[in-house]
């Protein structure tokens, strides 16, 4: 396929990618659906003619839910035919007019969350993450829980606090209990983390409570994938995560970048399903690939100093795949809405380099990672900027999730 927008050569968004988002500009305030191309954002709402008129509704909504809903038949046609327009000799390319309505440049628009999240859960899927952790708090014989190997761990965030990249992230105050023992204080968060995560929203048709999502048909449940920063009060966390898990230190922020990445601009670099042992109860057992070779890089920027890239990792070093966790979460029978998100945990690799947090990388604090400039760093400190990065790539292709930042702010005092 070769596209009659110019694709600048290693570029996040080729033909081949297609990424759904939700933008507006200085001229036009309101929010509308694009495609990124190169290094233009194509309109929807523009060309919605050369769409069946059952999808009009949901390309002139200002989020994606509309469109999530309508499932993946319908998706699968949607991307065929923004496919078709782009190519040379397409109708849009005959019509400059048209094309100068449609098609406008990347540098030129602002990104908005692109749907209504109405829950949003995060999952603890990373083996290697949760070995670390694990040796950090509870020493390598009992680094993992009995149950991690049998279930996708996970627990429920707080929507509201998800945010699209390049908004700001306020370090919180909050109770931490800096010796142990002793009484609790209240100030600043002193350990501020990220969490390289990557996320997917839930599409199709709401499903009803009692129902099920079996693990055969996740796959049509998945619309599409983000970058995920799940921004984390390390110390506060410690204090009040017992009995009942994170609360204050997650729901301060978590940044996803704006570009949802469909399943099918990922099928080329699926991989194996990690190697499970136990091998799972029957209905998280699925024999189907859903697993992607996704290259994660996460950078620190100091205010006055340049970005360092401390982490290298990747979405295949995930234990449980985004179909089990689909079908775990749904076993009760909790109902999924078109717009749930869903997070795959810190992904963390098993070398140093490929530590997904602060909290792994400096070990807990043991050790100073070194920066660009001669700073260095054991958790963020204010007016850090950490960027979160994702692509695929082969000889022929770059798939790019554009990118996932935020600034550190400080502390507002009581």
């Amino acid at each position: 396929m070769k596209s009659f927008v110019v694709v600048p050569e290693n570029s996040d968004f080729p033909i081949q990618n297609l990424p759904y988002g939700v933008f507006f500009t200085k001229e036009k305030s309101e929010h509308r659906l694009g495609v990124a191309i190169g290094e233009h954002v194509l309109d929807l709402s523009a060309v919605k003619q050369f769409y069946p008129e059952k999808y009009h509704d949901a390309l002139i909504s200002n989020v994606l839910n509309p469109l999530m809903s309508l499932g993946y038949d319908a998706w699968e046609e949607v991307r065929r035919i923004t496919q078709n327009l782009l190519l040379e000799g397409s109708a849009l390319h005959g019509d400059t007019i048209l094309q100068q309505m449609a098609l406008i440049p990347l540098r030129t628009v602002q990104m908005h969350l692109p749907a209504n999240i109405g829950d949003y859960t995060d999952f603890y899927s990373s083996i290697h993450h949760a070995t670390n952790v694990g040796v950090m708090f509870r020493g390598k014989d009992n680094a993992l829980m009995p149950n991690w190997r049998h279930l996708p761990v996970g627990y429920h965030g707080r929507a509201s606090s998800v945010v699209v990249s390049g908004t700001p992230i306020r370090r919180p105050l909050g109770q931490t209990l800096p010796v142990d023992g002793a009484d609790p204080v209240f100030g600043p968060c002193r350990l501020f983390d990220f969490e390289l995560e990557m996320a997917f929203f839930i599409g199709g048709p709401p499903t009803q409570l009692g129902d099920r999502v079996t693990v055969n048909d996740a796959a049509k449940r998945v619309f599409g994938f983000v970058l995920m920063n799940d921004w984390s009060a390390r110390d506060i966390q410690k204090w009040e995560y017992v009995p009942l898990g994170p609360f204050t230190a997650k729901n301060l922020g978590t940044t996803i970048s704006p570009w949802v990445v469909p399943v099918a601009a990922l099928e080329p670099f699926k991989v194996d399903n990690f190697p499970q042992e136990p091998k799972p109860f029957p209905y998280l057992n699925h024999e189907q690939n859903f697993n992607f070779d996704i290259k994660l890089e996460v950078d620190i920027k100091p205010a006055k100093g340049v970005a360092t890239t401390v982490c290298r990792s990747n979405y295949r070093n995930l234990y449980w795949t985004a179909l089990q966790q689909i079908a775990h979460h749904t076993v009760t029978g909790c109902n999924l809405n078109p717009g749930d998100l869903m997070a795959s945990g810190t992904i963390s690799g098993d070398t140093a380099d490929s530590f997904g947090s602060m909290l792994e990388l400096s070990w807990k604090g043991t050790k100073a990672i070194s920066l660009l400039g001669g700073e260095s760093r054991k958790f963020l400190q204010d007016n850090d900027e950490v960027v979160v990065r994702g692509f695929c790539c082969n000889d022929d292709i770059r798939i790019g999730f554009g990118t996932c930042s935020g600034v550190v702010l400080p502390a507002i005092p009581l």
